[in-house]
């Protein structure tokens, strides 16, 4: 390093991670934090790092876990993920999704209130400009599709969606929420009362729903309410930074579910359940995939490696609920069959797809599900960003060219 680079108060990489004690690597991670400042040598191939906020770094002790690749660190007070469930402001999801109302927790993820006092209705004027949108729309599209149409049409119709302190967002939220799912082509007669659970059962669902079915479905939406900051997450709160409105956050958390590495994921395991016509055919198709080459969706967790406990929850609903129902056997032999092949555990994707297989609901219902219990959490995180000071601006680590001299 050069005397002058001394003189400028700059250390080179190695210099730097010495000091810290770190890896070159968590330098940068540290760069796109803004943790640590960063600029180019003379010579245009070397980084520099102010050397002031190095020692300052190194007196204060090192921040808490750089992110991993692909990750970004934003303090958050809604959701915490323990070792195979999320905790939603510190409460049990598991436990919640045993006996709560979606509408509680929903409240719960909102407010840090533990009940919901307030009836949740859509804006009849928005339902019918949301309805009349999807008139041209061919009649078997998967309902994450429609959904995204939904939420623009409902936001024309809402004078008060710029209203973005907090007890405002709440209020939009429940109408939004209910707005999403009253859109929604009926599957059979629906009421616009009763709670958010059944109106959406009867949107995805042609039959009258059996207690245990529907208690699994509600639990599914709480399971899914939130988790932390999954990817749709993270572009609802980057929305919600630059002070988007509600409608136009959720519309960016739909936008990123739709892919099937996310929200999309669950109907990648409804049409593998579906190929497996009887049990004895479970060994077949999964094999199958596998000769393919082809990833067996439902299985396998970034976060929890150990097995995602939503999914046992979900599936042990589904058994209490349909015992003796020919496609609980047919998952419960995938299943058999993922372990002997030593797959991963099932995630709460699979679980969603086999409620869906049992309960007879229309083709790409599990994406609906998780896109209309999400909803509460990318608000929930909406609230948050709402009330900091600035837009989220990540930095990015360049490795191209060196730049020209000045």
């Amino acid at each position: 390093m050069s005397e002058n680079d001394r003189l400028d108060g700059w250390i080179d990489a190695r210099a730097a991670a010495e000091r810290l004690g770190v890896k070159p690597a968590t330098l940068y991670a540290y760069v796109s934090r803004g943790v640590l400042r960063r600029r180019h040598a003379a010579d245009g191939r070397r980084s520099l790092f102010d050397a002031a906020q190095v020692e300052e770094l190194a007196r204060r002790g090192r921040p808490r876990r750089p992110p991993g690749s692909g990750e970004l660190a934003i303090e958050s007070a809604i959701t915490a993920l323990g070792p195979d469930r999320p905790y939603y402001r510190g409460r049990d999801v598991l436990a919640l999704a045993g006996d709560a109302a979606f509408e509680d927790v929903a409240t719960w993820l909102w407010t840090s209130r533990e009940t919901n006092a307030h009836p949740w209705r859509a804006h009849a004027d928005g339902v019918a400009r949301a309805v009349a949108a999807q008139s041209g729309l061919p009649a078997d599209l998967l309902p994450l599709d429609r959904l995204q149409l939904i939420v623009t049409a409902l936001a024309t119709a809402d004078p008060l969606r710029h209203h973005l302190d907090p007890e405002g967002v709440v209020v939009t939220g429940r109408a939004l929420s209910a707005g999403l799912v009253e859109a929604l082509p009926a599957s059979r007669p629906s009421a616009r009362e009763g709670r958010l659970a059944e109106r959406l059962w009867d949107r995805l669902c042609p039959h009258a729903p059996e207690p245990g079915l529907l208690r699994a479905f509600e639990a599914a939406m709480i399971l899914l309410a939130d988790h932390e900051l999954a990817a749709s997450t993270v572009a609802a709160r980057v929305a919600a930074s630059v002070r988007a409105d509600p409608y136009a956050v959720v519309a960016s958390g739909l936008g990123v579910a739709s892919g099937p590495l996310h929200g999309g994921a669950s109907y990648g395991a409804e049409r593998l359940l579906a190929e497996v016509a009887d049990p004895a055919s479970a060994g077949r198709v999964l094999g199958e995939r596998l000769r393919g080459g082809e990833r067996v969706p439902g299985f396998g967790h970034a976060v929890y490696k150990a097995g995602d406990g939503r999914a046992t929850a979900l599936l042990d609903l589904v058994r209490a609920a349909a015992p003796d129902d020919d496609r609980v056997a047919a998952a419960d032999a995938v299943l058999d069959e993922a372990a002997r092949r030593r797959l991963p555990a099932p995630n709460v994707d699979f679980a969603l797809a086999a409620l869906g297989a049992v309960a007879g609901l229309v083709p790409g219902a599990g994406e609906a599900i998780f896109a209309v219990a999400r909803t509460a959490g990318w608000l929930a995180h909406a609230l948050e960003e709402y009330g900091r000071g600035g837009p989220l601006r990540p930095r990015a680590v360049y490795t191209g060219p060196p730049l020209p001299s000045a």
